[in-house]
């Protein structure tokens, strides 16, 4: 579940919502209807657009996978992951810089998280196990 909401940004087509551990893209549901109609529709689109249509709908990516951000040319915020195709967010110049300076901010913190977590759980891999008590 993620942790506290930090930003929303309500566009007319989709959310964008910054959680301390958690970036959400969801699209608003009419957007989504239309668009899987127009693919389901036209067998050439499903085709050709199957990729781009599956990294558009809804998007949560963990802060800890990102491996950087930065706002472009066009004033759209940009996100480098190593495991997920790279994803552009099209928001408005200032709120693409908005976004990036928290994401600047909560990243660092949540890949700290995580390795907290990964130690923590190697640790208790490691810790001997007792061993079952036989029945008599």
């Amino acid at each position: 579940m993620p942790e506290k909401l930090v930003l929303k940004i309500d566009k007319p087509h989709f959310v964008v919502k910054l959680h301390q551990d958690l970036l959400e893209v969801d699209l608003k549901e009419g957007v989504k209807k239309e668009l899987e109609d127009v693919v389901e529709t036209h067998r050439i689109l499903r085709e050709s657009l199957g990729v781009l249509f599956q990294t558009i709908v809804p998007l949560d990516v963990a802060l800890y996978e990102i491996e950087s951000v930065r706002v472009d040319n066009k004033g759209r915020l940009k996100i480098m992951t190593p495991l997920k195709r790279d994803i552009t967010i099209p928001v408005e110049s200032n709120e693409a810089k908005k976004l990036e300076a928290k994401l600047k901010e909560l990243i660092p913190l949540a890949k700290l998280k995580e390795a907290q977590r990964m130690e923590a759980l190697e640790e208790a891999e490691e810790r001997p196990k007792p061993k079952p008590k036989e029945l008599v």
